[in-house]
């Protein structure tokens, strides 16, 4: 019915029409006492005026329940049928509350008790007739105006679903672009580590070939595992994409999610040692069970910049990794700091104002993420780089524990 109205209000409207009409109908088609006048064409004629106005009682509700009281005051002085009820005058003050305005809400009530007066006088002077016409009126009158109240509500509880809706697409939009943003810096890193130190190794390799065939076979052995590494890790990331959403991996499979650990910074140092390097990796203070999360920013952020020492670092010979627990006296003042210095001359594009350096930004990102701190300039005494990460210490839970 709601679509229908949405569509054609006219449709509706000649719908209770047609049906008030039927009612009207019956008492001129059921037999009638042989006393009693019998009904004529003029008195029914009478009842289809009495109808008419209902065709426009969406687009003039007082209008039409006005016109429909003025004929029924003429039917009632004719020798016509009784009517059980008044049909269009009820559907008339239906409509006036459930759809009218203000002013015509109040104009039939003020108007209410001398026409429903004066009606139930004509009908039948007796305080039966008074009490009837004043219930029906007022029962009418209160029926409308709960399909008023009930309209509103319906119409205010579906514009909140669409502001929700609305708020949950662009969540949606938001969330997609955070993740696009995540999936952008972790392919970055991988990718970009990966690329460097097949650089750095294939520009090394056939300078020993033929001085030094054990060099350069090692060389091309870290090409090899570079690439390899390189692409585990995009299977990884590709698993994650292809995976439907919601999806969820029974225990005991292997997330295909890369996930590397502080576990790995042993073996990402030995990696770029390879290179000719001379990393090395310290570690002051107490380790706390970091959560998985912090664990890979701390992760990508020294593969970040050890990768930027390969790619910028001119002439760097010696590489600096150094994370610090700084104690406290709560848990939620422990704090992680991670410092990544070298020795060469080179700096980062962003840095050097030449480009803009994606890794740079990416550990920016990552640091302010998990509410740290990331800051970037030259090394001690104005030479070499350093990239030196403060965050807060998280400290993982239980099921992260146990997995």
């Amino acid at each position: 019915m709601r679509q229908i109205r949405l569509r054609s209000p006219w449709a509706v409207d000649a719908l209770v029409a047609v049906v008030v009409q039927a009612a009207m109908t019956i008492p001129f088609v059921v037999p009638r006492a042989a006393d009693v006048p019998p009904a004529t064409w003029a008195t029914y004629a009478v009842t289809t005026l009495q109808v008419l106005p209902l065709l426009w009682r969406t687009r003039a509700p007082l209008g039409s329940l006005l016109a429909a009281t003025a004929v029924g005051f003429g039917y009632l002085t004719m020798h016509g049928p009784g009517q059980p009820l008044p049909y269009p005058h009820l559907v008339g003050v239906f409509t006036v509350a459930a759809r009218g305005g203000v002013w015509q809400r109040r104009a039939t009530l003020a108007l209410a008790l001398p026409v429903t007066a004066v009606a139930a006088a004509v009908r039948a002077d007796s305080a039966r007739e008074y009490l009837f016409a004043f219930f029906l009126f007022g029962m009418v009158y209160a029926l409308g105006v709960l399909t008023r109240t009930r309209q509103a509500y319906t119409e205010a509880v579906e514009a909140r679903a669409a502001e929700l809706e609305r708020a949950r697409v662009v969540e949606a939009e938001r969330a997609a672009e955070r993740e696009r943003a995540r999936i952008a810096r972790e392919m970055h890193d991988v990718l970009s580590h990966a690329v460097s130190l097949m650089m750095v190794q294939a520009e090394a390799g056939p300078l020993v070939v033929r001085s030094d065939p054990a060099r350069a076979e090692a060389a091309f052995d870290a090409i090899a595992g570079a690439g390899r590494e390189a692409m585990v890790q995009l299977r990884r990331m590709l698993g994650v994409l292809q995976d439907p959403p919601g999806t969820v991996r029974p225990p005991g499979a292997a997330s295909r999610s890369p996930q590397p650990t502080l576990d790995g910074l042993e073996d990402l140092v030995r990696e770029v040692r390879r290179t000719g390097l001379a990393v090395r990796l310290d570690v002051e203070g107490t380790a706390q069970p970091l959560a998985s999360d912090a664990q890979v920013t701390v992760y990508r952020v020294v593969q970040e910049a050890l990768t930027n020492v390969l790619k910028h670092a001119d002439d760097a010979r010696d590489v600096s990794v150094r994370l610090v627990w700084e104690a406290a006296e709560t848990a939620e003042g422990r704090r992680l700091v991670v410092t990544v210095e070298n020795d060469g001359t080179g700096a980062p594009a962003a840095l050097a104002g030449t480009g803009s350096s994606r890794g740079l930004i990416g550990i920016r990102e990552r640091a302010v993420a998990h509410g740290g701190t990331a800051e970037f300039g030259p090394g001690p005494e104005g030479r070499g780089f350093r990239v030196a990460v403060e965050m807060p210490v998280v400290i993982s839970s239980p099921a992260e524990v146990g997995g």
